[in-house]
């Protein structure tokens, strides 16, 4: 089943590669029997429909996720494969959006307003009076 990152893009099944496993966690025998766990791999350096500029933009944002090139999602939230199978995909379709996305724009550094200063000022001044009152009278 191909997978749909955006309108733009996407990822036909045959680049993704599947590996199932057991699940740890509690499930009694049935746990000890299933490959419920599902782990879905795709090759971003190999893959045939990134163009260059999308390829080395996934490779540099995702970069600590890589192993050669090659990112890897696991699922094992559900006790049936099936589930986690869709999780799986849900989880790289995910994550290759967003680092297909275009930055940020930069935040631009603003002064606070003259009356957010006052005002800060003023609770200073305030907070400043009530500890004051609180204090021991000075013993005469």
């Amino acid at each position: 089943m191909d997978l749909e990152v955006s309108p733009a893009l996407t990822i036909p099944a045959s680049e993704l590669a599947w590996r199932f496993s057991r699940s740890s966690g509690p499930g009694g025998q049935h746990v000890n029997t299933t490959d419920s766990r599902a782990e879905l791999s795709w090759n971003i350096a190999g893959s045939l429909v990134l163009s260059d500029g999308q390829r080395q933009r996934l490779l540099t944002r995702l970069g600590p996720r890589l192993i050669a090139g090659v990112i890897t999602v696991t699922s094992s939230e559900q006790r049936s494969q099936l589930r986690n199978r869709e999780i799986a995909l849900a989880k790289l379709a995910e994550i290759v959006a967003e680092g297909l996305a275009p930055a940020a724009a930069p935040r631009r550094a603003t002064k606070p307003t003259r009356g957010s200063n006052r005002r800060r000022l003023a609770a200073k001044v305030q907070r400043s009076a009530t500890k004051q009152q609180r204090r021991r009278p000075p013993a005469e």
